[in-house]
């Protein structure tokens, strides 16, 4: 399954880093910008998500998480800065055993979503 609905309202999410273009190394050894199928440059940004600390319970340490982004978000999203993930989706991968295929020698998630937007504002940056 992609691109999978979540819910991240029970998180505060803290730029660690500010959204950028997203690279990628290409066969030559050379980074270089990665676009979609359309030629659109995909933008990445990395995020701490610390669950919202609950009554009477210990809050669950954060964790850093990466996400990747269809267009630039623009400004205001400097590192520290608490945002909100406009229609978060998540995504599983697997990587064949180059020996095995039937084998799994890498699995993981990652998240994508249409845009940021300030923690608490109503302005969306997203895709059109």
């Amino acid at each position: 399954m992609q691109d999978i609905s979540i819910n991240l309202s029970n998180y505060k999410l803290m730029v660690t880093e500010e959204p950028t273009t997203k690279m990628r190394r290409n066969e030559h050894g050379e980074d270089e910008p990665v676009t979609n199928r359309d030629g659109e440059l995909q933008f990445v940004v990395s995020l701490f998500a610390k669950p919202r600390r609950v009554a009477g319970e210990k809050t669950p340490k954060g964790e850093e998480i990466t996400v990747n982004l269809p267009v630039d978000p623009g400004d205001g999203f400097e590192e520290g800065s608490y945002v909100e993930l406009v229609n978060p989706v998540l995504n599983t991968y697997a990587i064949p055993d180059k020996a095995d295929p039937k084998k799994i020698s890498n699995a993981g998630v990652w998240f994508k979503a249409a845009g940021l937007k300030p923690a608490g504002a109503g302005v969306v940056s997203s895709a059109a």
